[in-house]
């Protein structure tokens, strides 16, 4: 015979097969029921992370609509940037409690759900976290189809190479126990030529930026040709600089004048050895033990859709365990306040080493980041601003913390 856990979890999956987005919040809150959970709220958080957005159609215990919630500063919030289970009491009944439980899809952090239990303890913090997790991934699987979710995470509409350039993107994180990888990408609603992307092959971790020329669609387009030409040479086991000159030739194919910087990277994760070629962009960084080591600068070869001579070709640098590298676009540094003055590179190295001395994961550090580069520029960028971080062998697991 199945357990109340069991049955619950079971249901809810088999009831969600037939059912869309819109469906989750009340059957969630129905099979919850089944293992004593009497109030089910499940938040997801907006574009730029900085709201936690409740899914349609849930009220709380007066029957009242819910409202957004800001990450910062918040009970909820809490949870999402810990990627803790926060204890609280139930506004209703100060006996009762209420956990707030990260929604966790690997290690993206997808919102928070909230839950009224029927006691505290081992036993309900185990299914609660059990709950967390299936209705991420369920979040997680039918969002790409469904409409009323990308209204619902966006402030306002996109633009045209924001909007292709989202559905091309990997998630904004990534690990497993050899290595945590991090993106952050601003303006989220007019990204023009930013892009990254990564991907793991066996041991091998690939790793690429884009800095596109220009801020409008084309741009946009430009980014989106790298990306695609990338990934589809890569997975035909080009090396990197094969892969290089093939988005070169990718781009003056379809434009005449543009052209696009990059780093395109694959770590060894069973070594440590760090390979790259350098397109025109800024040099990635490396970070160990709260200092900046190494600035990985060389001669570097043309930007991409030029169709020029490419003469320094493939580097190499050897991490040691629990180096950090940083890869960012010019928009990261050159962001500047409207009395002129710039973010720097100093201020970026800077607030990235006192993150990760204070024990801040690498997706909460980015998210912070990008607030941080958004107020200095009093909300307005002027160009696109992209940051990867990739942390080889930490040992750190990504986990809730109890």
């Amino acid at each position: 015979m199945r357990s109340d856990g069991e049955r619950a979890l079971g249901g809810l999956l088999a009831s969600m097969h037939l059912s869309g987005m819109e469906d989750l919040p009340a059957k969630a809150a129905e099979h919850a029921r089944l293992t004593g959970f009497t109030h089910v709220v499940i938040y997801v958080t907006d574009l730029q992370q900085q709201f936690l957005v409740p899914l349609p159609g849930q009220h709380d215990a007066a029957g009242e609509p819910l409202e957004s919630m800001r990450i910062d500063a918040t009970m909820p919030g809490r949870a999402f940037r810990a990627v803790a289970i926060v204890r609280a009491r139930s506004p209703q009944d100060e006996r009762t409690p209420l956990l707030w439980v990260p929604l966790l899809d690997g290690t993206e952090r997808i919102g928070v759900i909230g839950l009224t239990a029927p006691q505290d303890g081992e036993l309900t913090e185990t299914r609660a976290k059990d709950l967390a997790s299936l209705v991420a991934v369920m979040v997680v699987s039918k969002r790409p189809h469904s409409d009323s979710f990308a209204r619902l995470v966006r402030a306002r509409p996109l633009t045209l190479s924001a909007e292709v350039l989202w559905n091309l993107l990997p998630p904004g994180t990534f690990a497993n126990d050899d290595v945590v990888v991090s993106a952050a990408l601003e303006p989220a609603y007019e990204m023009g030529g930013d892009a990254f992307d990564y991907a793991l092959d066996g041991s091998t971790l690939h790793v690429s930026i884009f800095d596109a020329m220009g801020h409008d669609t084309s741009a946009g387009l430009t980014a989106s040709i790298a990306m695609a030409a990338c990934r589809n040479n890569r997975r035909q086991g080009m090396d990197l600089a094969a892969i290089g000159e093939a988005i070169d030739t990718a781009i003056r194919e379809e434009f005449t004048g543009r052209f696009a910087t990059g780093i395109l990277a694959q770590l060894d994760l069973r070594s440590g050895l760090l390979s790259w070629v350098n397109r025109g962009h800024h040099p990635p960084l490396v970070l160990r033990d709260g200092h900046l080591v190494a600035s990985l600068a060389s001669v570097p070869d043309p930007p991409m859709g030029f169709g020029l001579h490419v003469s320094t070709g493939l580097l190499h640098y050897q991490l040691e365990p629990g180096d950090r590298l940083l890869f960012y676009t010019d928009g990261v540094i050159e962001a500047q306040s409207p009395d002129g003055e710039l973010f720097g590179l100093e201020r970026f190295i800077d607030f990235v080493v006192r993150r990760e001395a204070d024990g801040v994961s690498a997706p909460e550090t980015l998210r912070r980041l990008i607030q941080a580069i958004l107020a200095h520029q009093h909300g307005r960028l002027q160009d696109d601003a992209t940051v990867v971080t990739v942390e080889w062998q930490t040992r750190r697991r990504f986990q809730l913390v109890l």
